[in-house]
C-alpha cells in the first residue's frame, strides 16, 4: 500500500461522488483517470469507502475492468473483509452504524434506487447514511477476485430480502449465471426442490438467465435442452402459485412443443397470478407468410381469459388475441370493442397496442380506437393513434395531434414514427413541372 497523501482534485471529486452514491459520476471520473485506489489521509481508499457505503453500483464503477490484477492481494483482502463485516452486522447495517457512530435512537430507513432496475435500503443514523447492499457488494467482489463462494451461500444472499428487485438478488443471479461450470449449474438448479418457495423462485430466474444467455456458452445446445427439460418437469410438480407463475413466464420464452398443452391445462387455475402467464404460452412468431394463426383451442381459451375477473389476466390475453389474424367468421365480434372500453386502462392500452401489429379490424374496432384518443393516459392515446396509422386511417394526423407532447421515455419508442410513415405513404405525388 502506498503512503497516504492528500487527494488531488480528481480524487476529491471521486470521494464526493462515492459519498453521494452517484455511480454515473464516479464511473466517469475513474474513466478520466481518478485513482480509486489512492490511499487517503485516514488510511482508506475511495474503493474501500464505496464498499463500506454499500452501493453495488458505486463499487462496480470503481472496480472498473481490471481490479484483480490492479489490486495487491492484501488490499483485495481488506475490501473483502469490510464487505463481510458490514454484511454480517446482525440484522442489518444499523448494528455496525451504531458501533461506529455511538448513536442512540431509531435509525431512518428509506428504499432508494441504486441502479436502473434495482433498489436497496438506505439507513441513516448519527449523521451518516449507508446503503444495505453489502450482500451484493460481497458477491460482486468475490467474483471479481475469483473467490468462489458456495452456491448455497449465493442462493441464501439472493433471498435474504423478500423484494425481487433487491440488489442482493441481482448480484447472486449475475454471479450464478457467470459461473459456467457444470457443478455450479447442477447445485443451483437442485434448489428447485427446496422447501422454501423463495429459493425456488430464485432458481426460476437462474434458469431464465441461462435461457437468455445459453448461446454464449461452449455447450449452448446442451444448456438450451436442459432448461427446457427442467421447466417442463417443474411445471408439472410446482404447487406454489407464485413460483408456478414464474415457471410459466419462463416457458413462454421458449419454443417447447408442449407449450400450448400446458397453457390449456393452466388456463383455469384458481390463482390469477398463474393465469396471467398463460396467454404467452399460446403466442407464436409469425409464419413465413406473415400470418399468426392460433389453434381453435387456444383461441377459445384466450377468449375466456379476455373475460377474466382479473384485469392483468385480461390485459395479457388481449395483447395476444388482438395481435392475431382473425378467424374468417369471428365467434365473438364484440370482444375487441369490449376490451377497448374495459374499465382497466392497462387492458385498453395493451389491446390498442396489439392492434397496431395487424391491419384488420371491424368498423366498430376502428371507432373504438378513435374514442381511445380521448383517454387520460397518453400511452393509450399513442397506442390508438399508432393502430389507426397502421390501418392508413385518414384521421391519423388528428389522432397524433391528440396524443400531445411526449416525454423522454418515448425517445426510442417506434409508435411516434408511424405518423411519418403514414405521411410518406399518403403524400400525393408532386405535379410534373
Amino acid at each position: 500500500m502506498t503512503e497516504p497523501t492528500e487527494p488531488d482534485g480528481a480524487v476529491a471529486a471521486l470521494c464526493a461522488a462515492v459519498a453521494a452514491y452517484d455511480h454515473v459520476a464516479a464511473g466517469e471520473l475513474v474513466g478520466a483517470g481518478a485513482d480509486p485506489d489512492r490511499v487517503l489521509p485516514d488510511g482508506t481508499t475511495p474503493l474501500l469507502r464505496a464498499v463500506e457505503g454499500g452501493s453495488p453500483a458505486v463499487v462496480t464503477a470503481l472496480l472498473g475492468d481490471d481490479a484483480r490484477p490492479r489490486l495487491p492481494e492484501a488490499e483485495r483482502g481488506r475490501v473483502l473483509e469490510a464487505a463481510r463485516r458490514w454484511y454480517g452486522a446482525g440484522a442489518g447495517v444499523e448494528v455496525e452504524l451504531r458501533r461506529l457512530m455511538g448513536a442512540a435512537g431509531p435509525a431512518d430507513t428509506v428504499w432508494v434506487r441504486d441502479s436502473e432496475y434495482e433498489v436497496v435500503p438506505e439507513v441513516s443514523l448519527g449523521g451518516r447514511s449507508v446503503r444495505a447492499g453489502h450482500g451484493a457488494v460481497l458477491t460482486l467482489l468475490e467474483w471479481e477476485f475469483r473467490v468462489l463462494a458456495p452456491v448455497a451461500e449465493l442462493v441464501a444472499r439472493g433471498v435474504r430480502s423478500p423484494r425481487r428487485d433487491h440488489v442482493d438478488r441481482g448480484a447472486s443471479l449475475h454471479v450464478l449465471n457467470s459461473r459456467r461450470s457444470a457443478e455450479t449449474w447442477a447445485q443451483a438448479v437442485a434448489f428447485r426442490h427446496d422447501p422454501d418457495p423463495r429459493r425456488r423462485a430464485l432458481v426460476v430466474d437462474v434458469v431464465r438467465y441461462r435461457l437468455w444467455s445459453w448461446f454464449e456458452s461452449a455447450h449452448a445446445g446442451w444448456y438450451e435442452k436442459e432448461c427446457h427439460r427442467i421447466l417442463v418437469e417443474w411445471e408439472a410438480e410446482e404447487t406454489d402459485a407464485d413460483v408456478l407463475g414464474g415457471v410459466l413466464d419462463a416457458l413462454g420464452e421458449t419454443e417447447v412443443p408442449t407449450r400450448e398443452a400446458i397453457g390449456l391445462r393452466r388456463a383455469g387455475h384458481p390463482d390469477p397470478g398463474v393465469r396471467r402467464w398463460v396467454p404467452d404460452l399460446f403466442d407464436r412468431p409469425p409464419s413465413p407468410d406473415g400470418r399468426r394463426a392460433l389453434s381453435p383451442d387456444a383461441r377459445r381459451a384466450l377468449r375466456e381469459l379476455c373475460r377474466d375477473e382479473d384485469g392483468e389476466v385480461r390485459a395479457a390475453a388481449a395483447r395476444v388475441l388482438a395481435g392475431e389474424e382473425p378467424e374468417e367468421e369471428e365467434e365473438d365480434p364484440e370482444l375487441l370493442p369490449d376490451l377497448l372500453r374495459d374499465p382497466d386502462p392497462e387492458v385498453v392500452n395493451r389491446t390498442a397496442y396489439a392492434l397496431g401489429s395487424v391491419t384488420h379490424g371491424s368498423p366498430e374496432v376502428v371507432e373504438m380506437l378513435v374514442r381511445c384518443l380521448d383517454a387520460d393516459d397518453p400511452d393509450i392515446r399513442l397506442s390508438a393513434a399508432y393502430a389507426l396509422a397502421v390501418r392508413d386511417d385518414p384521421r391519423t394526423p388528428e389522432a397524433y395531434a391528440k396524443v400531445g407532447p411526449l416525454g423522454p421515455r418515448y425517445e426510442h419508442d417506434h409508435r411516434p414514427n408511424e405518423l411519418w410513415r403514414w405521411e410518406s405513404r399518403n403524400r400525393a405525388d408532386p405535379e410534373p413541372s
